[in-house]
């Protein structure tokens, strides 16, 4: 038996890799650094002060506010409820065609308002934003491990 075997039988924690300078980790033990959180705070400020988030703010308050679009909802919401009934307590599949179609009639009607259409497309506008935040964030750190992936071990008799 070699002198790195080990009976894993046993309670304690192993130290592995330690002499290469690798800490391990518990999941329970793993909370952000301070200063990371506080850059992640401070990127989220400046995401917010965006014409994006700004247009996609200004076309919420509007649509709350406007009665037609309101009602176009509430209508549809109505027929949603009609819909599951009809598929699932009546089992009536031409109510389930009625209902489908109306509700399709409604959406058309809902999306053609060009305030529905500002918000819609500043909802698109700001996901695309934050998912684009969030791949350079990504890609760059994957950047950096693998630079430092790439460089050899200080001291490689040690990782043994």
């Amino acid at each position: 038996m070699s002198a790195h075997a080990h009976d894993h039988d046993h309670d304690h924690d192993h130290q592995h890799g330690e002499g290469c300078g690798i800490p391990s980790f518990d999941n329970r033990e793993l909370i952000v650094r301070e200063d990371i959180l506080a850059r992640a705070k401070e990127l989220a400020h400046l995401v917010t002060t965006t014409e994006e988030v700004e247009l996609y703010q200004r076309s919420e308050k509007l649509i709350q506010s406007h009665d037609r679009v309101q009602g176009l909802i509430v209508q549809i919401k109505k027929k949603q409820k009609e819909l599951v009934a009809f598929q699932n307590t009546f089992k009536n599949p031409a109510m389930v065609e009625k209902i489908e179609a109306e509700i399709e009639v409604l959406q058309d009607e809902l999306d053609g308002i060009p305030i529905v259409q500002q918000f819609q497309q500043s909802q698109v506008d700001v996901n695309y934003m934050l998912q684009s935040i969030i791949s350079v964030v990504r890609d760059t750190i994957a950047e950096k491990i693998d630079i430092e992936a790439a460089k050899p071990a200080e001291d490689p008799e040690q990782c043994d």
